[in-house]
């Protein structure tokens, strides 16, 4: 059997925009976001931070601070109150560092957060390791409990030595719907 474009004009733009449609909609559903991840790690764009660092014993750079600011959002419609429990710390480069971020959950029903990093200047990015992170995996938080969320953080040495500042935001996102009841129920804080 044959397939051959109706004859109508109308119908032919139509049916033609129709698959165009799909198709944009495929690519940027689809096709986009790993290409859009492939890209940031090649280029250290968009300030990613990189997954659980391995850490190996350095020496500790006293000769530099490096000053980190800490950022916190709630994406729309996350109702969570969510933040660090400092704004900023000095380190110095190879020092270790623990950071505490506060969760609480205000709303009368269970919830899963997902927080998303994002790192200023993004060339500092290659160059920030979380060796432990509440962002490597989802939060659960029952209807009005809190939990302390730990980050531990080490600066490469090899921070090029005109970046004094590093912002380190996360935004935190809403994706309840994505889990069953029993899931978000072994998953869950029992508070601080």
């Amino acid at each position: 059997m044959k397939l051959s474009w109706p004859k109508n004009p109308v119908t032919t733009l139509s049916l033609k925009l129709g698959l165009t449609v799909c198709g944009m909609f495929v690519f940027a559903i689809w096709v986009m976001p790993p290409l859009y991840d492939a890209f940031c790690d090649i280029t250290g764009l968009n300030g990613k931070t990189g997954d659980k660092y391995e850490s190996v014993a350095s020496a500790v750079d006293t000769s530099r601070i490096i000053n980190v600011q800490f950022v916190a959002t709630n994406n729309e419609g996350m109702p969570w109150q969510f933040g660090p429990e400092i704004k900023q710390i000095s380190v110095h480069p190879g020092e270790q560092t623990r950071i505490n971020y506060l969760a609480k959950n205000p709303t009368g029903r269970d919830m899963v957060g997902q927080a998303i990093p994002s790192l200023v200047p993004y060339k500092a990015a290659n160059y920030f390791h979380k060796t432990e992170c509440f962002c490597f995996e989802q939060q659960a938080l029952l209807a009005g409990k809190d939990a302390i969320l730990p980050m531990i953080f080490i600066i490469d040495q090899d921070l090029p030595e005109h970046i004094k500042t590093i912002t380190l935001s996360y935004t935190v996102f809403d994706v309840t719907d994505r889990f069953s009841k029993e899931e978000l129920l072994s998953m869950v804080h029992d508070g601080p």
